[in-house]
């Protein structure tokens, strides 16, 4: 086993476990550094938002692979993306970025109310793992300036249980570490009460068939995402997830990248292997009359 692949089992290990984990360096502070560069227009000319929950002290953004060419190496850090794949491949062929979303919360700001992302599709509590977050910092995130608040052990099953009594733990962070959480964890960002801004990003990772959070295609349209490498293109949405969803004209979204058979060809099954030798063989009798 890779050093890659160990992380990324310790990391979907604490997931199943506690609902989240905090990662440790996992991104360069040059890294950093730089993407917090390249968004500095966007946090500083974004309007704050409306809103209890978004928060009227709060800057947010998406598209954060068109504002910064950075912003590939966080969404596609090897170790996350394969945690978060092993957590949600059980419930789909395909996971997909469900958004990408600069953050700033300005002092004065109070503390979100503690929420479950996942439940935005209204799956149910204790349904299928839906979805894997990660923030990543570009500020120190403190007690102070609203680091997020998570509730351990509270996302599962769990999550159809009353609120937890206890207060929950703040997790603060330096930019280059990562906080990891699923969709079905209570958490929520803090309180601002310093004077400082509290600067960082959000990725994440769904699965395939669900509609995501933010449009990916009006986020990343042909023209664009024909500058991603091919797995980023997939990432964001041009690949099909079998069976069949998500499909141009019957065919896989990445012809219109110019990637897979050219334009003109007839709309080809894209399906699970089951479903394609179950097919083949229904086929096959009648064929044998």
């Amino acid at each position: 086993m890779s050093s890659t692949e160990h992380q990324a089992c310790k990391i979907a290990e604490a997931l199943l476990s506690n609902g989240f984990c905090r990662v440790t360096g996992a991104m360069p502070a040059e890294k950093v550094e730089a993407i917090d560069r390249d968004l500095a227009p966007a946090f500083e000319n974004t309007p704050f938002c409306a809103g209890h929950f978004y928060g009227n002290r709060t800057r947010r953004f998406g598209r954060l692979l068109r504002r910064s060419a950075h912003a590939e190496a966080f969404v596609q850090h090897e170790a996350i993306l394969q945690a978060a794949e092993h957590i949600l491949a059980p419930a789909c062929d395909t996971i997909q970025l469900n958004l990408t979303q600069g953050i700033a919360i300005h002092p004065g700001e109070l503390a979100q109310m503690p929420h479950r992302d996942q439940d935005m599709w209204r799956l149910g509590p204790g349904a299928a793992e839906c979805l894997v977050n990660v923030i990543w910092p570009f500020t120190p995130f403190t007690r102070k300036n609203g680091a997020t608040w998570i509730w351990p052990r509270s996302h599962g099953p769990a999550a159809g249980e009353d609120p937890p009594d206890s207060e929950g733990l703040q997790i603060e962070m330096e930019p280059g570490d990562a906080l990891v959480f699923l969709g079905s964890a209570l958490h929520g960002a803090g309180a601002n009460t310093s004077g400082d801004i509290r600067r960082g990003m959000i990725a994440g990772y769904s699965l395939g068939w669900l509609k995501p959070y933010e449009n990916q295609w009006l986020a990343y349209p042909p023209a664009v995402a024909r500058r991603f490498s091919p797995e980023l293109a997939a990432l964001v949405g041009y690949r099909q997830h079998r069976p069949n969803l998500g499909n141009h004209e019957g065919l896989c979204p990445s012809v219109l990248l110019g990637n897979g058979p050219a334009p003109g060809r007839g709309a080809a099954d894209a399906l699970l292997p089951a479903q394609a030798s179950a097919t083949a063989a229904y086929a096959a009798r009648q064929r044998s009359g």
